[in-house]
């Protein structure tokens, strides 16, 4: 078996910490984010960067890793990867290496952003010449894979930067765009009776029936009339139903959870507004509509146009940008004012899959991307 480079030494040691998100770990199983933070500040004090801490959550905290320029700061760089996983059996933090490709879990999602961004600020850190006047820091983020805390928090106190890249497996290309999420709840409300006597009764189940009908027949429909350059049309998923007691009693209360994916320029106050619209045909029986996630979840939508963009644009060796579905640190990061777009290694389809697997070829490329980009900063 042929050597690991540094690089995917790194990247193998960091899968071996099983950093599952505390809030998602119901067997107990992870160590949450805290031992991939002091990992990485034992190497970076190591090699003289500059790390402090941001207080997030009870023993979670975002780790700062700042690579301070030789004259007086004009611009700042951000490189925010996070550091949890989601759940996984603790087997799963063995890693292995086949065909170029090593499996564990995180090693997409998205330790080999994490592994990247790192390797690329020591680096610079350690190269002959580094920019004189764009100061970059490494920004470890806690909790994104449940409410996102960590970018929270960061996007509310700071630093703010010039350009924050946040690592997520985009397989390379550039993603200046990403649907927002917003959950929903509708519930349905009827009358309990016998079930030998349903005719007693209101079935609430029954009237969520007509709801239905109408979010995946007429609804879509209008979603279809809107589209977005690089996200295409917003989406809706009905990811639960809960509804009845037993089979005997006819049901007074049905409720669905809803998974919205908003596009730029949609609303909150307009996506309720247009779904009750929706309901009014159906008249006593149309449900109650309610946000059942409180924090936001806006889309992304970063100017490609911008200098920074551009010249991270050219330096990737990317036309053009893209847009993806899926929602990212990217934007709380964005609404605390830093520019943000997404970049890093790996494919979306691996993130939380069973044997979750990165190309350690596309890594060595994604950090040379990395630190080229660096490298050409001011």
């Amino acid at each position: 078996m042929p050597k690991r480079t540094k690089l995917e030494t790194l990247l193998w040691e960091l899968v071996t910490i099983p950093s599952i998100n505390p809030s998602l770990d119901q067997e107990g199983i992870g160590c949450g984010e805290e031992p991939v933070a002091t990992y990485l500040q034992t190497l970076a004090e190591k090699k003289g960067l500059e790390v402090y801490r941001q207080a997030v959550l009870p023993g979670r905290e975002n780790l700062i890793i700042r690579l301070t320029p030789s004259s007086k700061v004009k611009q700042k760089i951000l490189l925010a990867p996070h550091l949890d996983v989601v759940p996984a059996p603790l087997s799963s933090f063995s890693p292995k290496i086949s065909k170029r490709r090593l499996y564990g879990r995180g090693s997409c999602d998205t330790k080999a952003s994490v592994a990247c961004f790192f390797h690329a600020l020591t680096d610079l850190a350690e190269a002959p010449q580094r920019p004189k006047e764009t100061e970059i820091s490494f920004v470890g983020l806690v909790d994104e894979e449940f409410a996102q805390s960590g970018s929270r928090k960061f996007a509310k106190v700071g630093p703010k930067g010039d350009l924050a890249i946040v690592g997520e497996p985009t397989q390379l290309q550039v993603v200046t765009a990403h649907k927002g999420s917003l959950w929903i709840q509708l519930k349905t409300l009827g009358k309990s009776a016998h079930g030998a006597t349903p005719e007693k009764g209101i079935n609430a189940i029954e009237a969520m029936q007509h709801v239905l009908g109408i979010l995946y027949h007429e609804y879509p429909r209008l979603l279809s009339r809107r589209m977005h350059p690089l996200l295409g049309q917003a989406t809706l998923s009905v990811g639960a139903i809960h509804g009845g007691s037993q089979p005997n009693v006819v049901p007074d209360l049905c409720m669905i959870d809803l998974d919205r994916r908003t596009l730029p320029g949609e609303s909150v106050n307009g996506i309720i507004q247009e779904l009750e619209a929706c309901f009014s045909s159906l008249g006593a029986q149309k449900p109650e509509v309610r946000i059942s996630r409180t924090v936001p979840c806006p889309p992304l939508q970063t100017d490609a146009d911008l200098p920074l963009v551009r010249s991270f644009l050219q330096k990737v060796g990317r036309r053009k940008s893209k847009g993806v579905p899926y929602f990212t640190d990217a934007s709380p990061i964005s609404m605390g004012g830093t520019p943000a777009i997404v970049f890093g290694p790996g494919n979306i389809d691996q993130a939380h899959s069973r044997d979750e697997w990165v190309s350690l070829e596309e890594v060595e490329r994604g950090h040379a991307k990395i630190l080229h980009f660096l490298q050409s900063l001011p």
